[in-house]
């Protein structure tokens, strides 16, 4: 048997005469409930209902096993950037499974895909911006700044500095770390087990929680609480403050204009690291390449994941800015790693995704044409609308804010549960869209066209429209 013969003979795929077919929904649903235990899911009820059993993708849109077309309003999880079904991607996962599957990066060895990655990183992000650590997810990637965090103080003969402070209702993963940080309480409850030296202040959720304040001076109050906090534990005491650019999973919240200048002030004024968690917000989301752009302020650490290979393969990244990679590098072993940190198959898609991203120019058609579409499209489609409060988003993400009450900023006091009608009226309409809590969420694929955001808004705005008549307030 020649060379060649042998290697068909290897690849050649042993398929059951069950696995041939594709099976029916019902079939798969059966196989679900058997045996699969969904995130975030309440497996009783989801099992009594059935899965939608999603079979394919191209573009903005999914079909399901029973043949319906879904518009995917939300890129999979805030992830899938540069559309599904690029060939490119999956080219280059193929040709690095061919010739080099996979090894690791420790015990002094590397290899081209992740150099080429990390060297394409530094091009992309904001100049301070020269190092990269890798893991596989958003979640591991703020478990590794707190890493960073610990060990960047200890190089700095502070090793007191251990308080970490983030938000309330903030989302940083569902390790046992990210979901220490994240301010969730509902994900704390089924946690008994935390991180210590993590503490929580308020978020800048100006509907929900602005009072009387004007926007900017909500803003500043939010963001002063940091200040309090850190006079209260010592500013000998903190290590770093971290916070999503814009909330995702919160709910889409945009802070006031006066929020993060003023965050931003505070950590510099208390020598305190500032980290930009970029899971959501990174490569392009708001028409800039990394949300904290868009806000305009500068961090020392950013959190990568989603978008790095716009969902194609896990991957996430922490960039270090020059100041903490150098305490890092010239201050012996960093005792943290993974077996899959810079896989090399991940990170060639990555380097793939992020040249779709740049030579297409897709970041700034989203910043310059269909962002804009979107945004004023939304606003005109929901203005005076009976249960539209408020719509904030910037680029391609937007949040839309349910409200009994809008010009007086009154809220459902069932807002889950409006929420939970409102999707499933969208997911019977052929369209993706999140809810969180009262709000409903936007994020589709950047490669989105202006026909395409067209029939997303439609289609959110039919199930608005039918949420209110249900509720009785149309």
């Amino acid at each position: 048997m020649s060379d060649r013969t042998e290697d068909i003979a290897y690849v050649q795929p042993v398929v059951s005469a069950q696995a041939a077919r594709q099976r029916t929904t019902a079939e798969y649903r059966t196989l679900d409930a058997a045996h699969h235990i969904h995130p975030f899911s309440d497996m009783g009820s989801l099992n009594r209902a059935g899965s939608r059993v999603i079979v394919k993708a191209k573009g903005v849109y999914l079909w399901d096993s029973d043949g319906n077309r879904i518009i995917d309003g939300m890129a999979g999880l805030w992830c899938v950037n540069v559309g599904y079904g690029r060939r490119e991607l999956a080219d280059a996962a193929y040709r690095q499974m061919q010739e080099l599957p996979f090894y690791n990066t420790f015990f002094k060895t590397t290899h081209p895909p992740v150099i080429e990655l990390s060297a394409l990183l530094a091009e992309v992000t904001p100049e301070p911006f020269n190092h990269f650590f890798y893991c596989n997810s958003g979640s591991e990637g703020n478990d590794t700044v707190l890493r960073i965090v610990h060990r960047y103080w200890a190089t700095q003969g502070m090793k007191q500095k251990k308080y970490v402070v983030s938000r309330k209702n903030s989302y940083h993963g569902s390790t046992i770390a990210g979901g220490t940080l994240g301010g969730m309480g509902y994900m704390h409850e089924q946690m008994p087990s935390q991180v210590g030296h993590i503490v929580h202040v308020d978020q800048p959720y100006w509907f929900g929680e602005g009072g009387a304040m004007t926007p900017e001076a909500f803003g500043l109050e939010r963001a002063r609480q940091l200040e309090t906090k850190i006079l209260e534990l010592g500013a000998d005491n903190v290590a770093a403050f971290i916070g999503e650019p814009f909330q995702g999973a919160g709910g889409v919240i945009f802070p006031p204009s006066t929020y993060w200048p003023e965050i931003q002030r505070i950590c510099r004024q208390y020598d305190i690291l500032l980290v930009a968690d970029e899971v959501i917000g990174g490569f392009g989301r708001t028409g800039e390449w990394f949300a904290h752009q868009h806000f305009g302020f500068e961090p020392d650490l950013i959190t990568l994941a989603k978008g790095l290979t716009s969902g194609y393969v896990p991957m996430g990244a922490v960039g270090l800015h020059d100041r903490v990679a150098k305490a890092i590098i010239e201050n012996g072993d960093f005792n943290h790693g993974l077996t899959y940190s810079g896989h090399p198959v991940a990170a060639a898609v990555a380097v793939a995704n992020l040249k779709l991203l740049r030579d297409e120019k897709i970041i700034e058609r989203v910043k310059n044409e269909t962002g804009p579409y979107f945004q004023t499209r939304l606003r005109e489609a929901f203005a005076n609308h009976p249960i539209v409060g408020d719509i904030s988003g910037a680029g391609l993400v937007a949040g839309i804010q349910l409200a009994r009450q809008p010009k007086t900023r009154e809220r459902f006091e069932n807002g889950g549960d409006v929420g939970a009608i409102c999707r499933d009226f969208c997911f019977n309409g052929g369209l993706i869209m999140r809810a969180t809590g009262d709000r409903m969420l936007l994020s589709p694929p950047l490669v989105i066209t202006r026909e395409e955001i067209d029939e997303v808004i439609s289609k959110a705005r039919k199930a608005i429209d039918a949420t209110a008549r249900q509720l009785g307030l149309s």
